[in-house]
């Protein structure tokens, strides 16, 4: 798991890799982003990464393997994930917008209050997942397995979930508007918290 240090400048952020600051304290951002997705494409796995805060507009990370690393509060615009793996990864309270995460394997991650806008999660298994109070919005999630994963309090629009295993996936005290389950085996999900007994 990736480690937590403390921004030098005591702004209580975390400090990224390979730094001794985080993102906004950055003297370049360009040049630092740079440097990651340098060290990413370079590298098949990678593991204990930690990039909170960064912003990646265009990045293709597909076919990588990603293993507990941290993302919080990362904005993401046009990247792609496709055919990733990806393990004990935190994404909460980021920002996806027009990303792909098609044909990927996607186990015990955390996206809890992320903001997701037209991205694709097609042919993907997104298995004990969190997305407890994100936003997400004309989003597809089409042919995926979800299996036991949270989406708790999450507002959900103009998104489809259709022809997937929402089995144990947990709906509760969601805001869904336009949503989208065509043969997906929605008696076995939970809609409900009463439903949990």
């Amino acid at each position: 798991m990736f480690t937590v240090t403390p921004c030098a400048s005591g702004c209580g952020r975390s400090a990224l890799s390979g730094s001794n600051v985080c993102f906004v304290h950055q003297a370049d951002h360009v040049k630092e982003i740079a440097r990651i997705v340098g060290q990413i494409s370079a590298n098949k796995t990678v593991k204990d990464l930690n990039v909170a805060g960064m912003v990646f507009d265009g990045v293709d990370f597909s076919g990588h393997n990603f293993y507990g690393c941290g993302f919080q509060e990362a904005q993401f615009s046009n990247c792609l994930f496709s055919q990733n793996l990806m393990r004990m990864c935190f994404f909460d309270f980021a920002k996806f917008s027009d990303c792909k995460f098609t044909k990927s394997d996607l186990q015990f991650l955390s996206f809890a209050g992320t903001q997701i806008a037209d991205c694709r999660f097609d042919e993907t298994e997104l298995v004990h997942m969190n997305f407890i109070g994100s936003e997400i919005s004309k989003t597809t999630f089409a042919e995926s397995n979800l299996y036991n994963s949270r989406f708790i309090g999450a507002d959900i629009e103009n998104s489809n979930f259709s022809n997937c295993n929402v089995m144990r996936v947990n709906f509760a005290h969601t805001q869904r508007e336009h949503v989208v389950f065509r043969s997906s085996n929605t008696a076995d999900a939970i809609f409900d918290m009463e439903e949990e007994s």
